[in-house]
């Protein structure tokens, strides 16, 4: 049996969820389709889902068209997840992205089809709420070929259009619009029919498909998800124009796009892209050790069923490894790698019972290590917990997971735009045993440099083999990277090198007839606990500059409000790039400090009428200029304070 891996797609409120429930309908997997407004959706699972009637973490399910076995991925939609979104598409077949026939094209919508065509995933339009008043499929239509620049093949005709009573009709593939829009890409096809001989259904199928595949068109159905009209021809468009998996004989080989907890503890779901892997198999993620799979759960459209072994193709969740989202089993196919975009909000997490303190900890650790896209810092001496967003919407859906799955209820303060320091040049420092008040049983020297942008944070030993014992050596790489979560300025330090130029210790012993005496022995914690004084030391010598996120924006306007964004955008510090002309609309393209946009998405509807549609992209980090760095709150001793440090660092 064919497998097809499919996700639903589309703008908040479009209709994707109950997409997915009528499709699972009409394969027979339940007796009536979930609704959304009254929260029984098999896809959103989580009461926070059902409460609010919006899509957070993608959801797996199966049914079987025919002969096609299809893993139905329903996604979220708010923009605040796209990121979720994004690492679905990554493990996906075919998608089909659900554009409301009222609202038509939104601004999730294009932020989502560019990601379809950035990862190369085939997809179908299902234009949806043909039964809702001022639903025009035609206009939608017009919309899609305008604004997202696609070349749709609408595959249907509606009558009663904007009525509950609404039906589709399938239109047949030899007929003259459908023909007209193949003969674009086929030279076959275009023959015959430019010579007006007869053109054949299976010749424009098999052109179609071609076609489909390479992103040359779209094939688009028009229907209800609530009524359930058109949605046959969906299921047929999807057994007969859709490329389906392809599977690869070899080493297992899969992509991880999600992690999540049930009862029973923590799960990693996979996509398998070739091999077979088998229960008590060990393997070796990106970057890590074997680790052995204890169980495996296969989607099917009987349920989550717990077997031996996954094939290609398939959907798993599997026990046993400690995967992350984004790593990779064995060697996946090159288009589908992803990297997430670095947050660009954050804000301090505190418990509104302060006695729950370390319970919330423990909960937003399970939560980070759960989604990427939540980079947290735990800072047990201040009793403080930093996390890193990418909007409004996540604070919201973390705190409401929080109260939900562990009992404990937080607030959020002191949002601001998450920036970060870079080394301006190089400094060098070094402590040495017993001398200026140095408390600890160690010696270190380290200089640090500037490294180019996204290099990260490297540390090099830098000291001959033999010389220090490794346990010494991974202590102080340790606190080196714990000293550099909080540069000169209160942010954290990134893309720099630390090589260690220095180090002594006193061997372990003891005293006569005594057993070991950490008095006159050196242990790893004098390196770690000594490592930030040097840090701070070499920092102070070598500089930082505080560096803010600049997102790259792509923003589609009416032409007659061209001017007044222009000038809104310029005196926002906005730089443009590009500009082109598209279907009687302009597309501006440039790049704009984070911290702006929130204030451009603001004065858009106003000035454009509602027409515009902005999306916005993690670019780069740039030096703040012209004003005073932003500063954080000092979270332990002033650097500047050599003996601070000593009195604050644990002996």
């Amino acid at each position: 049996m064919a497998l097809l891996n499919l996700g639903i797609v589309a703008h908040v409120d479009a209709g994707k969820t109950s997409l997915t429930e009528r499709l699972l309908y009409e394969a027979g997997a339940v007796s009536e389709p979930g609704s959304v407004d009254a929260g029984t959706t098999r896809t959103d699972s989580m009461d926070l889902e059902r409460r609010r009637g919006i899509t957070i973490r993608a959801a797996v399910t199966s049914i079987t068209i025919g002969d096609l076995s299809i893993n139905l991925l329903d996604t979220p939609g708010h923009p605040d997840f796209i990121a979720e979104v994004e690492r679905s598409l990554a493990v996906l077949d075919a998608a089909v992205l659900v554009v409301s026939s009222v609202e038509g094209v939104q601004p999730q919508t294009v932020a989502i089809w560019r990601a379809l065509r950035r990862i190369g995933v085939p997809t179908v339009f299902f234009f949806n709420k043909v039964d809702r008043g001022g639903a025009d499929v035609d206009r939608v239509t017009a919309q899609v070929r305008h604004r997202l620049g696609a070349r749709p093949v609408l595959l249907g005709t509606v009558t009663g259009q904007g009525r509950r009573e609404a039906r589709v009709q399938a239109v047949d593939l030899d007929a003259e619009p459908v023909v007209a829009e193949v003969a674009e890409v086929d030279d076959a096809v275009a023959a015959r029919w430019l010579t007006d001989r007869p053109v054949r259904v299976r010749d424009v199928r098999r052109a179609l498909r071609r076609a489909v595949g390479r992103a040359e068109l779209v094939p688009a159905v028009c229907g209800s998800a609530i009524t359930g009209a058109g949605v046959r021809q969906l299921c047929d468009v999807l057994a007969d124009l859709l490329p389906h998996g392809e599977t690869r004989d070899g080493p297992p080989a899969g992509t991880v796009f999600a992690v999540d907890r049930d009862g029973r503890g923590r799960r990693v779901w996979l996509r398998l892209w070739s091999g077979r892997l088998r229960v008590r198999d060990r393997v070796r993620l990106t970057g890590g050790r074997p680790e052995p799979v204890t169980e495996i759960a296969v989607i099917e459209p009987e349920g989550m069923l717990v077997r031996g072994s996954v094939c290609a193709g398939q959907i798993a969740a599997v026990r046993g490894v400690s995967a992350r989202i984004g790593q990779h089993i064995g060697d996946p196919p090159r288009r589908h790698a992803y990297r997430f975009p670095p947050p660009t909000r954050q804000a301090v997490v505190e418990p509104v019972d302060p006695a729950q303190r370390l319970a919330m900890f423990a909960g937003l650790a399970e939560l980070a290590d759960e989604d990427p896209l939540v980079h947290l810092r735990l800072d047990e001496q201040q009793a403080e917990a930093v996390i890193r967003l990418h909007g409004e919407v996540q604070k919201e859906v973390l705190a409401a997971l929080m109260e939900d799955r562990y009992g404990v209820r937080v607030r959020f303060s002191g949002t601001l735009t998450a920036c970060i320091e870079r080394v301006a040049g190089t400094g060098g420092a070094e402590e040495r045993v017993r001398e200026r008040g140095n408390p600890y049983l160690a010696g270190l020297g380290l200089r640090i440099e500037a490294a180019p942008a996204g290099h990260g944070i490297e540390f090099r030993p830098g000291i001959e083999p033999g010389r220090l014992p490794p346990a010494f050596v991974a202590a102080t790489e340790e606190g080196v990277r714990a000293a550099l979560r909080q540069g000169r300025h209160g942010w954290p330090v990134t893309d720099c090198t630390v090589t260690m130029t220095a180090s002594r210790y006193w061997p372990r012993q003891s005293r006569p007839h005594q057993k070991f005496d950490k008095s006159i022995s050196t242990v790893a914690a004098d390196f770690r606990n000594l490592a930030p004084v040097v840090v701070a030391a070499a920092l102070r010598q070598a500089g930082t500059r505080v560096c803010q996120p600049i997102e790259r924006f792509d923003v589609n306007l009416p032409r007659h409000t061209v001017e007044t964004v222009l000038a809104l955008l310029g005196r926002l510090g906005a730089v443009v790039h590009d500009t082109a002309v598209a279907g009687g609309y302009l597309e501006v393209s440039g790049t704009l400090p984070s911290a702006r946009v929130p204030r451009v998405v603001a004065a858009l509807p106003d000035l454009t009428g509602g027409e515009a549609v902005l999306t916005t992209t993690f670019d780069h980090y740039a030096p703040v200029s012209g004003e005073e760095p932003p500063r954080l709150p000092r979270r332990g001793p002033d650097p500047d304070d050599r003996e601070a440090w000593f009195r604050a660092v644990p002996r």
